[in-house]
């Protein structure tokens, strides 16, 4: 089993309250179903958003930032730049990740402005539903909904920005 471990780069104090929180999102997404753990320790990467949505129906707003993650060490930042109407409605939040099987698809994702196609939804974790969890284009979604219960997560349409810490580290 790989270690999450978390690199020198230069992170300021939203991007560290931001990865602990992706770290106890990604604990709690195994713990609530366990056969997901494969999917962090065998994907090229992933991004984590450990609150997507908080504030119920916003419509066109900034809904989450996250962290990316290659070969399990923190490497940047992301913002979820648009949420859809699927997760809106149910008016709560979730964390969600986003796995890339090779690092052809992290790339393209690092690359900016990555967006999901339309009819793409994630699959909601909890018991035994993580064996769903497929990857289209290189790229496999799943969500968990931080309060009640909730039946399926679109997430066609997504838009996010992509941030390496390299890239910080001359700001201060």
């Amino acid at each position: 089993t790989r270690m999450v471990g978390f690199s020198a780069f230069a992170q300021d104090d939203d991007d560290r309250k931001i990865m602990a929180d992706a770290k106890e999102a990604m604990a709690k997404m195994i713990d609530k179903d366990a056969a997901v753990e494969k999917f962090f320790n065998n994907s090229a990467g992933y991004a984590i958003f450990p609150n997507v949505g908080k504030g119920g129906l916003i419509v066109g707003a900034a809904a989450g930032n996250g962290i990316v993650y290659e070969n399990g060490v923190a490497i940047g930042s992301t913002e979820l730049k648009k949420l859809s109407v699927g997760l809106q409605a149910g008016g709560q939040a979730i964390s969600e990740v986003i796995f890339f099987e090779t690092q052809e698809a992290l790339e393209d994702f690092k690359d900016g402005d990555f967006e999901f196609a339309a009819g793409v939804s994630a699959v909601v974790l909890k018991e035994g539903k993580a064996k769903n969890i497929k990857y289209k284009d290189g790229v496999a979604v799943a969500a968990m909904p931080k309060g009640g219960l909730m039946a399926e997560a679109s997430v066609g349409g997504q838009k996010f920005d992509y941030e390496s810490f390299e890239e910080n580290e001359d700001e201060d």
